[in-house]
């Protein structure tokens, strides 16, 4: 497990600069169009808790309290949320001795600053932890995924249930704060050498503050432990630090090398889901590409690596700490929900293949994708995606596929679809973009020949 996350770290950290391919592999180019995505991310906001990913020791992870009072108030961003926003957290926890045995605790402290009470909707709430809840396993590059027990690691099983709308018991319904009360919303632990990924979608009454902490267990016996308690993380919550060794520092965004450092969001971003309509400008669908050609639309774009359409889909920070990331950089647990309508303007029916992509990334302003073969052993994407289509009888499909797709995979098409000649039909893609996944991806529309009609009929 920790070399696949020791991968995920380093292809987040940093970006070295471009290179097509090893020894080994061909580079496989494909001319044609490549586009940015329509639409735009929403507006809310999302505390996101990712520096540093591997917890050591006791300390605070993200804080949007105030600063006054605090030991350390360069820890506290003072940034209060208020209504609708969500909470992504993904952790590792290790030990700092050879002989260490007791889990890290990591929870988020929800206070109300206001002299009225204030009523905290939990919306949805999933959290995974790597054993034994979500071990990594070997899967497949594609497999269908129709009852959601398909999943490696905790952020391809977090990303999948909360694309499915399950909420876990775990999490309350409702915390009702009085003024000036802080209470808990999770307080779970992770074993060492184990990661845990967490998402919860929230509404509020009224201005809140939240802190996400990390905290050892508290040693009740030779071998046993218990969770901290309110008191105990109230008092990490005044008295602490920033949870240290920290990550990188980020490359500052003006800087145009190749080697750029991405660093670790900690902060609170803004965007929480990314829902658009494809379609051509001022038209309301989207024309198909000629026959034997293709069409993609870069996913989860970042600074350097926008596959030549300049468009950086990373989400703004409200708020950050200035040794972190400055965009919410492969935009962890945001919910992207594409509609396109594909119209068949010929006079022949034509096969349509979707298809979820990993190209090589670059930044060069050259209309092509990149791919290895074979593609190279790094993961770049494991999660469920999901299509829903209307059936040549009219009855609406909706299928999953987990996917596992490595730089510079292009894998085959998820569904191919018939389209008569002057209509539309509408294609449906969603997906939470996984919390161990590095961009970019693309989403690339074909339409395909006689030949590979027949290859990938659907």
């Amino acid at each position: 497990m920790f070399s696949l996350l020791s991968l995920f770290a380093l292809a987040q950290f940093s970006a070295p600069p471009i290179t097509t391919a090893a020894p080994s592999q061909d580079v496989i180019v494909r001319p044609q169009d490549v586009r940015p995505l329509p639409g735009q991310l929403d507006n809310i906001p999302v505390l996101n808790s990712n520096n540093p990913e591997v917890i050591y020791s006791d300390g605070i992870l993200v804080s949007t309290f105030p600063p006054h009072g605090k030991r350390s108030p360069q820890a506290h961003l003072d940034h209060p949320l208020q209504g609708r926003f969500d909470i992504f957290t993904h952790h590792i926890a290790r030990g700092r001795f050879e002989d260490d045995w007791l889990p890290k605790y990591h929870t988020v402290v929800i206070n109300n600053p206001t002299s009225r009470p204030v009523v905290v909707d939990v919306l949805q709430g999933v959290s995974y932890v790597t054993n034994p809840d979500a071990p990594f396993v070997e899967l497949p590059a594609t497999v269908e995924n129709p009852t959601g027990d398909v999943y490696s690691g905790p952020g391809s099983r977090l990303a999948n249930d909360v694309l499915r709308g399950i909420d876990e018991p775990d999490f309350p319904d409702r915390l009702i704060l009085d003024p000036g009360e802080s209470q808990l919303l999770f307080n779970f632990p992770i074993r060492l050498g184990n990661a845990r990924s967490t998402l919860v979608r929230l509404r509020t009454s009224g201005p809140v503050y939240l802190a996400s902490l990390a905290k050892e267990g508290i040693q009740t016996n030779e071998r046993a432990h218990r969770g901290p308690t309110l008191e105990e993380w109230k008092y990490l919550l005044m008295r602490g630090y920033l949870a240290y060794p920290r990550d990188r520092r980020p490359t500052p965004l003006e800087y145009d090398g190749d080697d750029v450092v991405y660093g670790r969001v900690a902060g609170v971003a803004q965007g929480s889901q990314w829902q658009t309509s494809v379609v051509d400008e001022g038209k309301p669908y989207l024309t198909i590409p000629d026959n034997g050609e293709a069409f993609s639309y870069v996913l989860s774009s970042v600074p350097a690596g926008t596959l030549g359409t300049g468009q950086v889909q990373s989400a703004p920070m409200l708020a950050r700490y200035p040794d972190t990331a400055y965009l919410a950089n492969g935009n962890y647990g945001v919910h992207y929900y594409l509609t396109l309508p594909l119209r068949n303007t010929t006079n022949r029916t034509q096969n349509i293949a979707i298809a979820f992509q990993t190209p090589v990334k670059h930044d060069q302003e050259v209309e092509q994708l990149e791919f290895l073969n074979p593609p190279d052993d790094r993961i770049f994407f494991r999660g469920t995606v999901r299509v829903r289509y209307p059936d040549e009888r009219g009855i609406l499909r909706s299928r999953y596929f987990h996917l596992v797709q490595r730089r510079g995979q292009q894998s085959p098409p998820l569904v191919t679809i018939p389209v008569k000649p002057g209509a539309t039909r509408e294609v449906k893609i969603d997906f939470l973009y996984p919390p161990d996944a590095t961009p970019p991806q693309v989403l690339t529309v074909r339409t395909l020949t006689d030949i590979e009609a027949a290859k990938y009929g659907d």
